[in-house]
């Protein structure tokens, strides 16, 4: 069961990496009012969701304790960056506004996960 959970962290960092990643390569175009969401995103953000509902599911089922208020917050942020990149994935501009909170709610996604305890 452990090393389903490590494999599963793992997809999750791959999945973070991937909308974080795919965010940062627009950075250049954000400034200059071009920004687009790339696909890498849309694919790294719906593999957090998948696979942070597999690791919610798999420490439940070996017993350990789970942190729901923590869960529900990180869940919460993560369906307004998936809304956010699902309905501009079309768009050829996005305002910048609009596509650094989709950078921001990222990076509090991630330092929620590190710094909360």
């Amino acid at each position: 069961m452990e090393a389903l959970t490590h494999f599963f962290v793992g997809l999750h960092i791959v999945g973070i990496g991937a909308l974080l990643g795919g965010f940062m390569t627009q950075m250049k175009a954000m400034g200059a009012g071009e920004a687009r969401i790339v696909p890498a995103m849309l694919h790294g953000a719906l593999t957090m969701l998948v696979t942070g509902i597999a690791l919610v599911g798999l420490n439940e089922a070996d017993g350990r304790t789970v942190d729901h208020i923590k869960i529900g917050v990180k869940l919460t942020l993560l369906v307004v960056i998936l809304a956010l990149v699902y309905v501009k994935r079309d768009e050829e501009r996005l305002p910048a506004p609009v596509f650094g909170t989709i950078g921001l709610l990222t990076v509090a996604n991630i330092f929620i996960a590190v710094m909360w305890v």
